[in-house]
C-alpha cells in the first residue's frame, strides 16, 4: 500500500506521483490520489477503454474518503485522461471512442464537421527504420542516431488529398510497424498505437505556420507550388510526458481551416 503524507504543513517529506514530479508532502489529499492513480495507469493496470475501480473501491484501497477519490477523478476526467460514462463507471479514456477520434485533428471542412466528413482516406507513401536526425532525436528525448519508424502518408477527404503528413515514433517502442500494418488497421491510428503497442497519446504541443510548399509536395497534394499550406509540427506524449511521436504535416486549407476551442 503507497503511504500517503499527512497535509500539515511541517511536513517536509516529498511524494512523486504519476507525472513524474515531487509533490510536497503537504500538497492535497486528492492530488495525491491523482498521483497513485496515474501510476496505475502508466504502468498498464487498467488498459485504454477499461472500466476502472469504483470510487468506493479506489477509496477502500488509498484508505481515504471517497469524496477525495471523487476529486482526483473529476481533475483526471478534466484533462481527458479518464472518461465518466452515467450508470456504468469511469474507463480509461481512449482514442478508440468516438467522441474522442478526432481530438488532436483540428482541421474542420468549411461546410459541416469532421464526424459527418466521412473516414479518411490514408495511403501510406513510406514506414521504414532509419536513425534519428538530430531534431528528431531531440523532439523525442533520444540520442541522435537512435532507432526511430519514419512513415510517410496523405490523408485524402472526399477523394481529395488535404493532408500530407511525416511521423516519427521511437524505434524501442514501435518495433515492427509496417506499411501494411498501417494501411489495414481500419480505425484512428492513436487507437492502434493503443491496441498493438500499448502507447497511450495523452496530450500534445503544436506550433503552426503558413509555409509554401516544395515541388514534391505540391505534386503529392495536387496543388501548386504557390498555393499557402499549414505546416503543424506536433510532439504527442505518452504518461508521465514521455515524447512518444513526432509529426509534421502540411494541410490544405482551400476547403477546411484550422479550429480550436480555447478556455
Amino acid at each position: 500500500m503507497p503511504t500517503l503524507h499527512s497535509t500539515a504543513p511541517e511536513s517536509p517529506a516529498t511524494t512523486t506521483g504519476g507525472t513524474g514530479v515531487s509533490t510536497p508532502a503537504f500538497s492535497p489529499l486528492y492530488q495525491q490520489i491523482k498521483g497513485l492513480i496515474l501510476q496505475s495507469l502508466e504502468a498498464g493496470e487498467w488498459r485504454p477503454g477499461e472500466l476502472i475501480p469504483s470510487e468506493m473501491e479506489l477509496a477502500a484501497r488509498f484508505k481515504v474518503s471517497q469524496g477525495t477519490v471523487r476529486k482526483a477523478i473529476d481533475e483526471l476526467a478534466s484533462e481527458n485522461l479518464v472518461m465518466r460514462r452515467q450508470g456504468k463507471g469511469t474507463f480509461v479514456a481512449t482514442h478508440a471512442a468516438q467522441q474522442v477520434q478526432y481530438r488532436f485533428l483540428k482541421l474542420h471542412p468549411d461546410a459541416g464537421d469532421l464526424q459527418g466528413e466521412g473516414r479518411a482516406e490514408r495511403h501510406i507513401l513510406d514506414c521504414r527504420r532509419l536513425r534519428a536526425p538530430a531534431e528528431v532525436a531531440r523532439a523525442l528525448a533520444l540520442r541522435t542516431g537512435d532507432a526511430v519508424m519514419h512513415v510517410r502518408r496523405i490523408l485524402s477527404f472526399a477523394g481529395v488529398p488535404t493532408i500530407l503528413e511525416d511521423i516519427w515514433l521511437p524505434g524501442h517502442a514501435f518495433k515492427g510497424l509496417t506499411v501494411e500494418q498501417m494501411s489495414s488497421y481500419q480505425g484512428p491510428t492513436y487507437a492502434m498505437f493503443e491496441l498493438d503497442y500499448g502507447v497511450r497519446m495523452v496530450r500534445a504541443d503544436e506550433k503552426i505556420r503558413a509555409v509554401l510548399p516544395d515541388a514534391e509536395q505540391a505534386q503529392l497534394l495536387n496543388v501548386p507550388c504557390s498555393t499557402p499550406l499549414l505546416s503543424v509540427e506536433r510532439t504527442a506524449f505518452t504518461y508521465n510526458d514521455v515524447p512518444m511521436e513526432l509529426r509534421r504535416g502540411l494541410y490544405r486549407t482551400d476547403t477546411h481551416h484550422y479550429r480550436n476551442a480555447l478556455s
